[in-house]
């Protein structure tokens, strides 16, 4: 059963607490912090970054950032779609949330006329890429900054 979500903009009244959320330990090396990636959004300008608390009920249990609609050309810049975090708090996994996340962009990434939905992982067993190959991802062959490629058709 898939958890209902909202994507709700990250403001001075939410942000401590999304900042908070926090995967499983020993999931770390497998996405950055939301704090990290909040950083990472502001130093990296050119991927047009996107990002959103993810709520269920009243309260954050997630975190979603894309690089949206990045036009063509942009070195080092995968897109013009491209999922570039997704944190489901540890205490929320499980539940549906990451498949209800990833239904929610694949539905706002074709309202704006995209046809692919890109994304990456570090390889290892116990990492989200079979979560994403269930979800329909498929390798494109592609490694960038050690990390396994898998596009999403729409």
């Amino acid at each position: 059963m898939t958890t209902p979500v909202r994507l709700v903009e990250i403001t001075d009244a939410n942000r401590d607490a999304v900042c908070a959320l926090r995967v499983r330990p020993g999931q770390e090396r497998f996405v950055a912090s939301v704090a990290k990636s909040l950083q990472d959004a502001a130093a990296t300008p050119e991927g047009e970054p996107w990002y959103r608390a993810v709520y269920a009920g009243g309260e954050p249990v997630a975190f979603v950032m894309l690089s949206w609609n990045v036009p063509p050309g942009r070195a080092g810049i995968l897109g013009p779609y491209f999922l570039w975090r997704l944190l489901v708090d540890g205490r929320h996994q499980g539940r549906g949330i990451g498949r209800a996340v990833l239904d929610e962009v694949v539905a706002l990434v074709r309202a704006d006329g995209g046809t692919e939905l890109l994304t990456s992982h570090q390889p290892g067993d116990d990492g989200p890429g079979a979560f994403y190959r269930k979800y329909g991802f498929t390798r494109t062959g592609e490694i960038d900054h050690g990390e396994i490629v898998l596009r999403l058709g729409l």
